[in-house]
């Protein structure tokens, strides 16, 4: 049987190691990329700052605590994004079925490379060897057969890691994975799984499909297939963005609903000129509320044609918002995003009204 070549490249710390690379001074040195002031997060923490505990999403202040001399750095999106197009531009020396997933990581289906090479681990090697003497930076990459274990591999050994899961061998993996690293699993899931007895994916496949899908819905049929190694997603190089979104992080909470929707005003232009600049058209607005506590809700609206007029966010935002109790200790981050429903496809017909 013929199996496909799959590689997860994923940038070990990306911002970070761009910034590192670009500055001499801050290499070996704990810093991370991100807001330092006010209500800020980490976007990409050094491994020096992650030696203490930092990481990605984790507020400022609680950074700066656990490591006082953490040097914070405002984001250079602009430079990253061209980082990024030239690590692309080294995948596609190997293969045109190339799947950013975002701006440092893609998945790449070498099973018809131009370039011969013996096995997936050695053009994982090449490539990872290219990247490190053209751009100074470090990629790790997971190696199998399918998407699904070529992401959990590509995790297995970071930083610069190389993992390769090979067909007779992915059973014996996927049994010892902890279920919160399959696609798909997040907390509330995991928990849930956690209730019945399944903490692992050798006990999430001794569950029968039907009991997967009468727990779970339409996403037990992915679990089942996941717990036993099949993924036949391709490698799609044309995929479709499927959301725009926007959000901030207040400089205060806001306490009330008339604050909230204030602090909407600059989301929903921000929204706008994302959606005008990637002429992208989508039909439901979802609404992002993170409180004081870190608990966070959306709430989604479908308009049943194009959003395209800001005025439009503006009500369906202050829809979205009536269903939704303000906590007394107040909401820390707002965001909007625009999605799209099937049959929804196309660019808009009117002008970029807010482009930037």
């Amino acid at each position: 049987m013929a199996y496909r070549r799959i590689l997860h490249v994923d940038m070990d710390a990306f911002y970070a190691s761009v910034e590192q690379r670009d500055h001499p001074e801050l290499r070996g040195r704990p810093i991370a990329v991100g807001r330092g002031e006010g209500r800020g997060v980490v976007a990409t923490a050094s491994y020096e700052a992650r030696r203490y505990g930092v990481h990605s999403a984790m507020p400022s202040y609680r950074a700066k605590e656990l490591c006082p001399n953490l040097i914070f750095i405002h984001p250079n999106m602009q430079r990253y994004k061209e980082v990024s197009g030239a690590i692309q531009a080294i995948f596609r020396r190997y293969t045109p079925l190339v799947q950013p997933i975002s701006i440092d990581e893609a998945f790449l289906d070498i099973t018809e490379s131009p370039i011969p090479f013996a096995s997936g681990t050695e053009a994982a090697l090449r490539i990872k060897r290219e990247i490190r003497e053209e751009l100074s930076l470090v990629a790790s990459i997971g190696v199998s057969f399918n998407k699904f274990l070529a992401k959990i591999a590509s995790d297995w050994k970071k930083p610069d890691g190389l993992f390769e899961v090979k067909p007779e061998d992915a059973l014996r993996f996927i049994d010892q994975l902890p279920i919160e690293s399959f696609w798909g699993i997040g907390p509330a899931t995991a928990k849930k799984m956690h209730g019945l007895g399944i903490s692992t994916g050798e006990e999430l496949r001794r569950q029968p499909l039907s009991e997967l899908v009468r727990l779970f819905g339409s996403a037990g049929e992915i679990y089942y297939s996941f717990a036993r190694g099949i993924d036949p997603r391709p490698v799609n190089p044309n995929r479709d963005r499927k959301s725009v979104g926007a959000e901030t992080t207040l400089e205060w909470n806001a306490g009330s609903a008339e604050d909230v929707l204030r602090e909407l005003l600059p989301v929903e232009m921000s929204l706008m000129r994302r959606l005008a600049r990637n002429r992208f058209l989508g039909d439901t607005l979802t609404l992002k509320l993170k409180f004081a506590d870190f608990r966070q809700i959306t709430r989604s609206k479908m308009a049943g044609h194009p959003i395209q007029d800001p005025r439009e966010v503006r009500r369906l935002s202050e829809e979205l918002l009536s269903d939704v109790t303000i906590p007394a200790s107040g909401v820390r981050l707002v965001g909007l995003s625009v999605s799209r429903s099937e049959g929804v496809r196309g660019t808009p017909s009117q002008p970029e009204l807010f482009s930037e």
